[in-house]
C-alpha cells in the first residue's frame, strides 16, 4: 500500500497510509491530513487513490502546490515524488520499492506507469489513449460505454483497461475502475460531480450496473455489459 511521509525541515512528522480513495490535505480540522499553518489553505489539496494509482489535485489553494519543485494543478503521483506545501513536504512511496519485480534490472527501478486521460472531445480533436496497467481480472464480463449525445454519439469504448479516465482535463474528470468484483466510477477532478442515472455522485466510488447512464462534462453515456 502506498503512503505519504510528512516532514518539515528534514524532521519526519507523520506517516500516512493511502488506505482510502479520497484523502484531503489542508489547514482546517476536518481534513484527513491537517497542517495548521497559515501558508496552507483551509482545503489545500486532495489525493485520490484508485487501485494502485494515486492522483494529486490542488484545490485552488492560495499558495499553490509543488511536486518536485514544479507547480501543479493535477498530477499523477510516482514513487519518490515530493509534494511541497509551504515548508512542509509529503513524500509519496509505493510498495514497489520494497518488492522489485523480477524483470527489473539490479539497481534500477522499473519505469512508472502513466495516467489515463481520455478526453471526450469532438471527433476532429485527438483523444489520448488509456493507461496500460496490470493484468485485468478474468471473472468479469466485458463491458463498454456508448456515447449518447454530442459529435461522437453512438461511438462505443470498450473498458479493457484496469482504469479508464473520462471527461475533460481541467474541467471534470472521472475514472471507471475495473475491479475483481465489478466496475466502479469515481470522481477525480472538478467542482461538478458526475451524474449517474439522474443522481449526482459524491466523492466515493460507485458500482456500475448494466445500462446505467452516466453524465460527465455535459456528455451522456451508457454503461453496458457486452454479450
Amino acid at each position: 500500500m502506498a503512503k505519504l511521509i510528512l516532514s518539515m525541515d528534514g524532521l519526519v512528522l507523520k506517516e500516512i497510509l493511502l488506505d482510502k480513495e479520497r484523502l484531503t490535505i489542508g489547514r482546517k480540522p476536518h481534513n484527513d491530513i491537517q497542517i495548521d499553518n497559515l501558508a496552507i489553505s483551509g482545503e489545500h489539496a486532495v489525493v485520490v487513490t484508485i487501485l494502485d494509482d494515486s492522483f494529486l489535485e490542488d484545490l485552488n489553494s492560495t499558495n499553490g502546490t509543488l511536486v518536485n519543485g514544479q507547480a501543479v494543478k493535477k498530477h499523477f503521483l510516482r514513487n519518490h515524488d515530493v509534494i511541497e506545501l509551504g515548508k512542509y513536504r509529503l513524500k509519496y512511496l509505493t510498495d514497489a520499492q520494497a518488492q522489485p519485480t523480477e524483470s527489473a534490472a539490479p539497481g534500477r527501478v522499473a519505469p512508472p506507469k502513466t495516467p489515463a486521460e481520455l478526453a471526450l472531445a469532438p471527433s476532429s480533436e485527438p483523444t489520448r489513449s488509456n493507461i496500460g496497467t496490470t493484468s485485468r481480472p478474468t471473472a468479469l464480463p466485458p463491458a463498454a460505454i456508448q456515447l449518447l449525445n454530442g459529435p461522437n454519439a453512438g461511438k462505443e469504448l470498450m473498458l479493457q483497461k484496469t482504469l479508464t479516465t473520462l471527461g475533460k482535463p481541467g474541467t471534470q474528470v472521472a475514472v471507471i475502475a475495473r475491479r475483481p468484483h465489478g466496475y466502479f466510477i469515481t470522481h477525480v477532478e472538478g467542482t461538478v460531480f458526475p451524474i449517474l442515472n439522474g443522481e449526482t455522485l459524491d466523492t466515493q466510488a460507485h458500482p456500475l450496473g448494466d445500462h446505467d447512464v452516466i453524465e460527465i462534462a455535459g456528455t451522456k453515456m451508457e454503461f453496458f455489459f457486452k454479450a
